[in-house]
């Protein structure tokens, strides 16, 4: 299984620009205490969230093949994922937040694929297979949901970003995998001196929280990957449903914390009525939240959704979405009012005195398409240096150029191999040889091409024939605008993954003797251990190797409380529970998940 990238379907459609961020999920490399860990929130959140999760969330853990024993494998899940329409790929930490809504639109969950450290266990700043794989899995059983999340991620997919967006985006990432790698050794307990490595490592993790804080700080307009990354975060992640004098949990983040998923509950936590509000509610990712969003149904989901993508510039376009390109300086697409498609890096603009938009251009690589495929001879290689074009309708000619048919293009000597000059009502002037046209499934003019072209505006000549073969765009106004390319097969990938990677930390000697013990421990109590004996009780058990390894955790492993638990599950030795009682009077930020642990024991 070590790494192998298992596959369906759904995986095998993905365009490269998202199998790039896909990872083999090496499931070798998760330890004893890594399936431990696992084993402990599962028992724990199931346990709870029986009595406060969606109804859909127990149903769902057995139709993904979640098990609560052991960690999931991509393989099992994406076998019984494929009979629910959905698959499940891994990934390395936070990917660029556009390529996570696409994977969504193509059904397929994302999930990082490492697993929260022991210290970390109640809450981790970094996504893990418990928070995508024990959170965003089960749910998606429900049908209502599971379309919620595929449409959510389509319009999201379009949602256009800034610059901003994606230093917040790095910024993030790298204070995630700092705050959930381990030290370079044990920090020391009270006064004492750092090695020089703690120190780089504890002002590693000063100055990216400063980075990110900063960042948060800086006033900037909110764009549409920031607006809708709140309702993410409000629905999909921080969601409760129901009313709100008696809300479930749906969200992942919610499902995946044993600490936030008891806290969500209080009355401190304010409950606010789902609404597109929660657009505009910004969220700090390293604090517990002070307030949630319930929604009725997932019905209202959708509903608020669709009310959000109303104002995105994807259903809007006009000068503002073009100017939302425009500042973002990143690879979108225009849409223009005969279908044809304009996808490039957008640098400028003309506006008439209606604040129509009369002429753009794009600058570097840019392809034309329609219905999002390329049109032939029409790629980057053609428009290597941009495009430009104006729209809008002629001068003293009521009827605009994308509405004439063959006798009015004929009436206004729109002949091929023709020379002609017009003026449109914005001013633009435009003389060349026309070579010939293009038209759309209507049969409307989309594209006119000519040759030994000038085109001018006032004072300012536009193009000139040293430039080349003039393209001339065909349309009234901008429809649509949004990011990405219409055709993602026509420009080479650029949005790689980031090269802040997570951290692997070589163990040490004695890192490793732990996890032997884990290991050891185990083994008494696997899931084949189980079915090979159904009748296991004390008798069964390694008695002698139970003992020694717990002699083994008081001496040299005093501070480790998990292991101790997994013991005491089996055997309910009173030794055991007095040393767990000692590491909880020594150790109370852990008392809790201590006890927690003890009462799932007792009530079992």
């Amino acid at each position: 299984m070590n790494g192998m990238i298992e596959t369906n379907p759904l995986i095998d459609r993905l365009p490269p620009h998202l199998k790039q961020f896909i990872k083999p999920q090496n499931y070798d490399e998760y330890t004893a205490i890594n399936q431990a860990v696992w084993r402990y929130v599962m028992r724990k959140n199931v346990d709870y969230l029986a009595k406060v999760a969606h109804e859909s969330y127990l149903d769902g853990l057995r139709q993904t093949g979640i098990s609560i024993d052991k960690i999931p494998s991509m393989y099992g899940m994406n076998r019984i994922l494929k009979e629910i329409g959905w698959a499940a790929v891994a990934v390395d930490g936070f990917i660029p937040p556009n390529a996570f809504m696409e994977f969504q639109a193509y059904k397929v969950l994302v999930i990082a694929s490492d697993i929260r450290t022991l210290e970390h266990i109640s809450y981790t700043p970094a996504p893990d297979i418990i928070h995508e794989g024990a959170g965003h899995a089960p749910i998606i059983a429900s049908p209502d949901y599971a379309e919620y999340l595929r449409r959510f991620g389509e319009v999201g997919a379009k949602a256009i970003s800034s610059a901003h967006d994606m230093e917040m985006y790095e910024a993030v990432r790298a204070l995630s995998i700092l705050e959930e790698s381990p030290p370079p050794s044990p920090l020391p307990e009270g006064e004492g001196k750092l090695s020089d490595a703690q120190k780089s490592y504890l002002q590693s993790i000063t100055d990216a929280r400063n980075r990110v804080e900063t960042l948060q700080n800086r006033e900037v307009t909110s764009s549409e990957i920031a607006l809708i990354r709140n309702l993410h975060w409000w629905t999909v992640e921080y969601g409760m449903i129901g009313t709100l004098e008696n809300p479930k949990i749906y969200g992942a983040g919610l499902l995946s914390s044993i600490g936030e998923s008891v806290w969500c509950m209080k009355d401190e936590v304010e409950k606010l009525p789902y609404s597109i509000d929660a657009a505009y509610k910004e969220f700090d990712i390293t604090k517990p939240q002070p307030q949630l969003y319930v929604t009725p149904d997932f019905a209202h989901l959708m509903q608020v959704l669709e009310e959000f993508a109303n104002t995105m510039a994807v259903r809007k376009g006009g000068w503002r979405g073009l100017q939302k390109l425009i500042d973002s300086r990143q690879t979108g697409t225009i849409e223009i009012s005969t279908g044809l498609q304009v996808s490039g890096t957008f640098t400028r603009m003309i506006q008439n005195e209606d604040n129509e938009v009369v002429y753009f251009e794009t600058s570097g690589e840019t392809a034309l398409a329609y219905r999002e495929k390329e049109l032939i001879g029409h790629g980057i290689s053609r428009h290597k240096n941009g495009f430009r074009s104006p729209l809008g309708k002629l001068k003293g000619i009521n009827l605009a150029i994308e509405n004439m048919g063959p006798r009015d293009l004929e009436a206004y000597n729109f002949y091929d191999g023709k020379s002609i000059s017009f003026e449109f009502e914005s001013g633009i002037t435009v003389s060349g040889m026309n070579v010939t046209g293009m038209r759309n499934l209507n049969g409307k003019l989309m594209l006119i091409q000519f040759t030994d072209c000038t085109v001018r505006y006032k004072d300012e000549v536009l193009f000139t024939p040293e430039m080349g073969d003039f393209d001339m765009a065909v349309g009234k106004e901008i429809i649509s605008a949004y990011a990405g390319a219409a055709d993602f097969m026509s420009f080479p990938i650029t949005v790689k993954p980031s090269n802040t990677k997570t951290i692997k930390v070589e163990r040490t000697e004695k890192e490793e003797e732990l996890i032997a013990l884990y290991e050891k421990v185990r083994e008494q109590r696997a899931d084949d251990f189980l079915e090979e004996n159904p009748d296991a009780c004390v008798e069964t058990l390694d008695i002698s190797m139970l003992q020694d390894v717990f002699e083994k955790l008081k001496s040299d492993f005093p501070n480790d409380w998990l292991l101790t638990l997994e013991i005491y599950e089996l055997v309910r030795w009173e030794n055991l529970s007095n040393h767990l009682k000692d590491i909880k009077q020594r150790r109370p930020e852990v008392a809790h998940l201590i006890q927690d642990g003890l009462d799932l024991i007792h009530n079992e």
